[in-house]
């Protein structure tokens, strides 16, 4: 059975802004209520009083307690190098039987450079080549019998080492994405292994997002 703590939950969890300003203390709890009432109401088919809603917002935690995990700050505390490159294109392609045929030309020419930045990423229906701009045109005699579906410059990347381990750690990704989110910077593309994740963001955002990202460990 929904209560209105339950329902205030369900709002909270489903808008990280409206979280991250709850856990900051800088949301006026009577004008959040007020704004609420009307979804809660709707939610439990009755009216409720805006001093329950109050009431459901100053008891909410935060689920796991995520800001506070012992374990989530010594991994930002422990945080590797973080590398920035810039000049970078990002290609899709739609992906077919000859895709990986055409990647190995590429790899073959760049494999001994290690100098060029170079991401391939594969999903259902497409495919991903984020690399070095001064390689555009490696990419597009390799890849001239393919199907291409966008082209991206202007783009930098944002390379984090994580601490061995990181993937056994609840809200990690949570984190880094919530803070890039409050400081409005899009992400237009996100490449990750095992001990290390890279976003990739426009030119002109690429000063903001390295602050950010630089503060968590802090």
């Amino acid at each position: 059975m929904k209560t209105i703590a339950s329902c205030v939950q369900e709002i909270i969890v489903s808008s990280p802004f409206l979280e991250e300003g709850l856990s900051r203390q800088i949301i006026n709890f009577s004008a959040l209520a007020e704004d609420l009432n009307k979804p809660i109401s709707e939610m439990l088919r009755k009216p409720v009083k805006n001093g329950a809603i109050m009431m459901a917002l100053r008891r909410y935690q935060q689920p796991l307690h995520l800001e506070k995990s012992e374990r989530l700050n010594r991994v930002f505390k422990n945080l590797g190098d973080i590398t920035v490159r810039s000049n970078l294109s990002d290609f899709t392609f739609q992906n077919s039987n000859t895709l990986i045929h055409s990647h190995s030309k590429v790899l073959s020419k760049i494999g001994v450079n290690h100098q060029i930045f170079y991401a391939f990423t594969r999903g259902v229906f497409e495919s991903n080549i984020i690399i070095s701009t001064s390689e555009q045109e490696s990419i597009s005699k390799a890849f001239k019998n393919e199907v291409q579906i966008g082209l991206q410059d202007k783009l930098s990347a944002i390379s984090i080492y994580l601490p061995k381990g990181n993937s056994k750690i609840a809200g990690l990704y949570y984190q880094i994405f919530k803070r890039l989110a409050w400081e409005n910077i899009t992400l237009y593309e996100v490449v990750s292994t095992t001990n290390e994740f890279t976003i990739v963001v426009e030119d002109y955002l690429v000063d903001k997002a390295f602050s950010v990202i630089k503060r968590l460990k802090t």
